[in-house]
């Protein structure tokens, strides 16, 4: 998303941006996501619900996102809602494949799909590539020696170029290198396709006595239960088991009650005990996005010549969880102005 927004900001802007995209297809993990795009009703909760995150980028997050969801709108981009679900947040549910479709066509025709920047160009360049949850190398080494074992709930090519050109170039990371949003996940035997990314979570450990394979119990401190996916990533396999008293399957998550993501997970093949009391659903961490990477400043800038949003600005939601479009949209706007402010002044990278 990040990249897209960035591209068709500069082209309001006047400018000709050129878009390489490394994978196959545009909208990368936006376009397997639900389109909602968000923030905390009040500043205050930002900060409580991801106290580790740089807070003048957080300012920045809360005090645009406004007006850019605004934007996408007057774009085109189809609403499905106006509202979140959550009274604690405010934003706009948006259609996904309109999201990629309308930033697609504002981004301009010089778009190369299928092909990844192996060095840096000599001019102003934007990072969106979309962090590095697809590394197993770079996850194993910065967040679970059970990297092997999560389910990618991303784009399968985000495996981290914007992190190793951004660092090259004289990047720093950011803080939260170790942490990543994901969701609970049928496990395997289950078999979970791009297009059950969203219908298969299991998202009731507030509801469930979670327990990992040696019987030791973790309790849920988040609403976002961010950090039960987490504990359950530095299991062994990544996996634990959630465990349903039969009068709580009725409970509402959202949309959907406790039983009908019960449901999905065995609808997926996951092995799912019924007992007398409840029931029990083998799950496994499912990693989304990474929450650390390049350290940038409130203009977007990682290093001379080179910014950077979406999943490689890092340090946003450390500690906790915040929305990641909402992230992308707001810097990808941002990166994109101050890039076109450092291709006048003849700023370039270096390295």
């Amino acid at each position: 998303m990040a990249g897209l927004v960035a591209a068709a900001e500069l082209r309001g802007l006047g400018a000709e941006p050129e878009v390489w995209e490394k994978g196959d297809r545009l909208g990368g993990s936006m376009a397997l996501s639900t389109g909602m795009i968000w923030r905390y009703r009040r500043f205050e909760d930002f900060r409580a619900e991801c106290p580790g995150g740089d807070e003048g980028l957080q300012r920045l997050v809360y005090d645009h996102l406004d007006d850019d969801v605004d934007w996408l709108e007057s774009l085109g981009v189809p609403v499905r809602s106006r509202e979140t679900g959550n009274p604690r947040t405010k934003g706009r549910h948006f259609e996904p494949a309109g999201l990629v479709a309308t930033l697609s066509r504002a981004a301009g025709p010089e778009i190369h799909v299928g092909r990844p920047v192996r060095e840096l160009p000599d001019a102003p360049v934007i990072l969106a590539c979309g962090g590095f949850a697809a590394s197993r190398d770079l996850v194993r080494s910065h967040i679970t020696p059970e990297a092997d074992s999560l389910l990618l709930r991303a784009a399968p090519w985000s495996t981290g170029d914007g992190l190793r050109l951004g660092r090259r170039a004289g990047a720093n990371l950011s803080d939260g290198m170790d942490q990543f949003y994901g969701r609970a996940m049928p496990a395997p035997p289950a078999r979970i396709e791009e297009r059950q990314f969203v219908d298969a979570v299991q998202l009731y450990a507030h509801h469930a006595t979670v327990r990992n394979a040696a019987g030791d119990v973790y309790e849920a401190r988040t609403w976002s239960e961010v950090d039960v996916v987490q504990w359950m990533a530095r299991q062994p396999g990544a996996r634990a088991w959630f465990t349903v008293a039969t009068e709580d399957l009725q409970e509402r998550v959202r949309e959907r009650t406790v039983a009908d993501m019960v449901q999905s997970a065995r609808a997926a093949g996951a092995a799912v005990r019924t007992d007398p009391g409840g029931v029990t659903v083998e799950v496994r961490a499912g990693i989304t996005t990474t929450l650390g990477g390049l350290r940038v400043d409130s203009h977007g800038r990682a290093a001379p010549g080179v910014f950077a949003c979406g999943a490689d600005a890092g340090g946003i939601s450390t500690g906790g969880y915040s929305s990641g479009l909402a992230a992308a949209l707001v810097l990808g706007r941002v990166a994109a102005r101050a890039a076109a402010q450092a291709a006048a002044s003849g700023e370039r990278p270096r390295g």
